[in-house]
């Protein structure tokens, strides 16, 4: 509760009175299904116990103030004249304005004080959980019902008209929605949830290897428009649709680069399935191999991972307590996450660090996460 009582001193300092509300929405990790979303396929993140706080109180005009711990910085903005002003966390916030507002919702303005510990660059969804906190804030401060699917939708249009960035719904989903100890398996063409408990005696291991991804952008368009390709050669509306004997049976008409990145979204949603059935049976021992058989598809057909990535995951399958290790994220840099036995977690993280850091000569970050509850209103007024 570190950051609970930081942001709710930080607002008594700056405001003279303690604040009405803190909200909080968590970070993600994506266990397995990586390169599906766009693809109308399964995903299976888990919301991290990593979280953007805000505590907050309503003012009586239509404007926000809102401090940001973490970059030093204020935002004031109107709500009845949004207007874009440069780049960097206040835009999110607007975005959101905007969204919830151009829905129909009335928005009650609010001051409040930010602080977060979910990396910011490293794949974990820093961005999903801003914009989720903040839709929370403006629910409590507005009084209208928390609906987790539609706030998710809302501020997934807030990063992709907004903001600027084409996000799938995969971050915003499971922020709004995640419970403590949970996965969710997410239908992202029907946006139906599954959740699904972790294996017992199990933690989740993300590893931050201190690289970011630089040619994510380019890449990842050209990913998009190979899978596209591949689903119109299979008549079909997304690969998701493509089964794996169909996969095999039409598979030659296709250059070989096309069929490699067709074959890796097709047997990932299948594995995402698998992943779900294991879980729900708490197999622990399953959901490993399948990460790890995960890794490397992203690895071989889809071309995604990178040598740091690669080298993360090989430390993390040499230790005895690890059941399997994969990149998550876009790929090119960011994180590999890792299944572990919970008793020997603390051991794994340090030797993996120390291992990693010696092959690669660069510190990695490394944390032990609890799948957690999603964007949620954590102190209101008594």
């Amino acid at each position: 509760m570190e950051l609970l009582n930081r942001v709710m001193e930080a607002f008594r300092q700056r405001f003279g009175m303690p604040p009405w509300y803190v909200v909080r929405a968590p970070g993600r990790v994506n266990l397995i299904g990586e390169h599906t979303d766009y693809n109308d396929g399964f995903v299976l993140p888990m919301a991290i116990d990593r979280a953007v706080w805000i505590a907050l109180s309503p003012l009586t005009g239509p404007y926000v103030t809102a401090y940001s711990l973490d970059f030093d910085g204020m935002a004031e903005f109107a709500l009845n004249d949004l207007r874009h002003t440069a780049s960097g966390w206040a835009e999110y916030l607007k975005g959101v304005a905007w969204a919830l507002q151009e829905a129909g919702y009335p928005l009650h303005g609010w001051r409040g004080v930010l602080s977060g510990d979910v990396p910011i660059g490293a794949g974990l969804s820093s961005s999903a959980a801003l914009e989720m906190a903040v839709a929370r804030a403006f629910a409590a401060v507005s009084s209208w019902e928390w609906k987790p699917q539609e706030m998710a939708l809302l501020c997934q249009r807030a990063e992709n008209q907004w903001v600027g960035v084409n996000c799938g719904i995969m971050d915003q989903m499971i922020s709004a929605r995640g419970k403590a100890g949970h996965a969710l398996l997410l239908d992202c063409r029907s946006l139906e949830g599954t959740l699904v408990p972790l294996p017992p005696a199990t933690a989740v291991v993300i590893l931050d290897t201190a690289t970011r991804r630089g040619l994510a952008d380019s890449a990842y368009n050209e990913r998009r428009a190979q899978c596209e390709a591949a689903a119109r050669h299979f008549g079909v509306p997304a690969l998701r649709d493509v089964t794996l004997e169909q996969f095999a049976a039409k598979a030659d008409g296709l250059d070989e680069v096309t069929r490699r990145r067709a074959r890796h979204v097709i047997t990932e949603n299948a594995r995402t399935l698998q992943a779900c059935e294991a879980m729900q049976r708490g197999d622990a021992a399953q959901l490993g191999a399948l990460m790890q058989a995960s890794h490397a598809s992203l690895r071989d057909d889809f071309e995604v991972s990178s040598w740091e990535l690669d080298v993360m995951v090989a430390c993390a399958m040499e230790h005895p307590a690890c059941y399997g290790a994969r990149m998550t994220g876009a790929g090119f840099g960011g994180c590999a996450v890792a299944l572990v036995q919970a008793e020997g977690a603390q051991e794994f993280a340090a030797q993996i660090a120390a291992t990693y850091q010696a092959r690669t000569q660069r510190v990695p970050a490394v944390y032990i996460s609890q799948a957690a509850d999603g964007a949620d209103v954590v102190v209101m007024p008594t």
